[in-house]
């Protein structure tokens, strides 16, 4: 298509207001509060060890190659970009939502940003799973990166609701956090294939591998924890490469 993207000088606003919100947030930092020192402060037994969330980066990486992406005149007029551009609009102002009010130690109201945050990469997700023969661009820069990131905001989401129950006090109905640690992680897993499996997504339960190893690695003291986390990811290791491997289904549109 040859019309114009209303959205793309706007994507680019966002975007640039998201990468200079992480940097105040890691160079001042945005409350006087590292990420790393509040995550150490309110840790559960599902936090990951800390060089998890590196994958920041190639995150952000991915976002800026989607962002630039909309600017060729072949690709930013074309539905795929244009049903997306509101909600990563969306997606960027919960994100700078959620920093400011983790920074700022509001942990009860940043788990209400990144729920935000959540659902509108729900929608960009479905909607870039939804594209016809995609072009080799769309593969990368738009199906890719949006499968990273909403991978790793469900697993976010999932640490940080366990934050705010342990933070105020949640007596787990009698279950121990060990315990709930498991059940969670295996729910997680649920997850990973329940969202990926329609789609034959082989990228977005590689975002669990990563983090369960994470979480492992910082709980290997915990024998549950460790196993638990060990075992899944490479049950999910090798669900990812079997989705690669397997054919799509004949008259599937994803």
């Amino acid at each position: 298509m040859s019309r114009s993207n209303p959205y793309k000088w706007w994507n680019l606003l966002l975007y640039l207001g998201v990468i200079a919100v992480n940097t105040l947030s890691v160079t001042l930092p945005l409350g006087g509060n590292s990420t790393g020192e509040i995550s150490d402060r309110f840790s559960t037994y599902i936090t990951p060890a800390g060089y998890a969330f590196s994958i920041w980066s190639l995150i952000y990486i991915l976002l800026a190659g989607f962002v630039i992406y909309q600017f060729r005149n072949a690709a930013g007029g074309r539905d795929s970009i244009q049903r997306i551009g509101i909600w990563f609009i969306l997606s960027c102002l919960f994100n700078m939502g959620w920093l400011f009010l983790w920074h700022y130690l509001y942990i009860e109201l940043s788990v209400a940003a990144m729920a935000l945050l959540l659902l509108s990469l729900i929608v960009i997700y479905r909607r870039t799973r939804s594209i016809a023969d995609p072009t080799t661009g769309e593969k990368w820069l738009v199906k890719l990166p949006f499968s990273i990131y909403l991978g790793w905001i469900s697993v976010a989401t999932i640490v940080n609701v366990s934050i705010v129950l342990d933070k105020n006090n949640w007596d787990g109905f009698g279950l121990s956090g060990p315990a709930w640690a498991v059940i969670m992680l295996c729910v997680g897993a649920v997850l990973a294939v329940l969202v990926s499996f329609p789609h034959r997504d082989s990228i977005y339960p590689l975002v669990f591998v990563w983090a369960y190893i994470a979480i492992a690695m910082e709980h290997k003291g915990t024998d549950g924890i460790f196993f638990t986390g060990v075992i899944i990811a490479g049950l999910l290791l090798l669900y990812s490469i079997w989705l690669l491997l397997t054919p799509r289904r004949a008259g599937s549109r994803y």
